[in-house]
């Protein structure tokens, strides 16, 4: 049986996707239109979940937190502005280098030390960080759900357990 880490990872994939899938069947300009909320349009939140999934999986690949932070906001031109099919892209890359990185850990207890500079430094396993890429990841899609409501546009069920079936 897989690691319960590596489900939720999974989980997490198939959430996005479900989300990116029910945002290209909203009218063109939806993904970029201004709302007042937490950010200023779905393509910023989809564009923050992308960043901060790309700097978890530079830690876990051994990278220090500060130097993971510091190249992805470098390369943070690489999704900014981008359409959804663009995006949707740049997350198939990223949910291809996770599951290689998955597939190539042998002990997703193993623990790390996590350096945050916005905290203190903590004792993590590997399946703990996998865990936050998820729980992070959940709570915006959440913000994007509200955002389409304040918009007039319905979303889509993102749940786990909706996911057990869709599987």
């Amino acid at each position: 049986m897989a690691h319960y880490a590596k489900n939720m990872y999974d989980f997490h994939a198939w959430a996005n996707q479900t989300l990116i899938n029910r945002l290209k069947e909203l009218p063109e300009g939806v993904y970029e239109q201004e709302v007042q909320s937490v950010f200023p349009t779905v393509a910023k939140v989809m564009e923050h979940i992308y960043m901060v999934d790309q700097s978890w999986l530079l830690i876990l690949q051994g990278m220090d937190m500060q130097a993971a932070m510091d190249e992805t906001w470098q390369q943070e031109k690489k999704i900014t502005g981008k359409n959804l099919e663009e995006v949707e892209q740049l997350y198939a890359g990223l949910v291809e280098q996770f599951k290689a990185f998955l597939s190539q850990e042998e002990d997703l207890e193993r623990r790390i030390v996590l350096d945050n500079p916005y905290t203190r430094v903590r004792d993590t396993s590997l399946a703990e960080i996998i865990m936050q890429v998820v729980n992070h990841g959940t709570y915006h899609r959440g913000n994007i759900t509200a955002m389409l409501r304040q918009m007039g546009y319905s979303s889509v069920m993102t749940e786990y357990a909706l996911y057990w079936y869709a599987n």
